[in-house]
């Protein structure tokens, strides 16, 4: 499984292109949604110093078929609408590929995370070209489950660590008091520790995407489908 993480710039014919761009203080967070046949219904929170107008602009467009305030105050507003452009939503179900929430939405980009086969991660980007919408990886990697991250012993010997105050500070348990309670040798507790801990700090790294730039390009995987 890939996961990756995108950055949208949304067509200047839909709604939230051009809401969100005349009010660009203004932060969109959809936090749910799904799509009908030919429209598509969320609930948004709406964050800044002209909600007022915000809501206004959207009650006002074509797009918007139906709108209701769930909450209300002067920065802050969550509404849900029923739209005829939820081309994000169009270009998930097209794709087969489910789009993590919440998305934000800000002057006129959002950024979503989407996790599947590379298969799918294609199909998706084909699918945002046939919508109109342009954009850019900020990264893409493997996602493993925790079980195919460490074997069966190292998951054990970390569990074990924790639990008697090895990652402790100050430590309630020496290295040596560690691998007499798992009854191996003092060697085999430091070479099992540092393996795991090794296979953790790299999958902490590759999580922050200042740092992950050695990911095979998304076009590249889209063209090689």
């Amino acid at each position: 499984m890939a996961h990756a993480t995108l950055t949208l710039t949304m067509p200047e014919s839909i709604w939230i292109q051009q809401i969100s761009t005349d009010f660009p203080e203004s932060s969109f967070r959809v936090l749910a949604a799904v799509p009908g046949s030919d429209t598509g219904f969320a609930l948004v929170r709406i964050v800044g110093s002209a909600v007022p107008d915000v809501v206004e602009a959207m009650e006002e467009h074509p797009q918007i078929t139906e709108l209701t305030l769930a909450q209300w105050s002067d920065d802050e507003a969550t509404v849900h609408f029923e739209t005829t452009a939820p081309l994000l939503l169009f270009s998930a179900r097209e794709s087969g590929m489910p789009i993590e929430l919440p998305v934000e939405i800000v002057d006129g980009e959002a950024t979503i995370d989407v996790t599947g086969s590379r298969e799918r991660l294609a199909e998706l980007a084909e699918q945002l070209k046939n919508f109109g919408l342009q954009y850019r990886i900020e990264h893409v990697r493997e996602r493993l489950h925790e079980s195919q991250l460490l074997s069966d012993r190292q998951l054990e010997v970390i569990v074990a660590a924790v639990e008697a105050g090895y990652y402790d500070t100050p430590r309630r348990s020496s290295l040596t008091e560690l691998a007499d309670r798992l009854d191996i040798a003092k060697s085999t507790c430091s070479e099992t520790l540092h393996r795991a801990e090794e296979a953790i700090v790299k999958r902490f790294v590759e999580d922050i995407p200042s740092v992950s730039d050695g990911e095979e390009p998304f076009e590249e995987t889209a063209a090689s489908t």
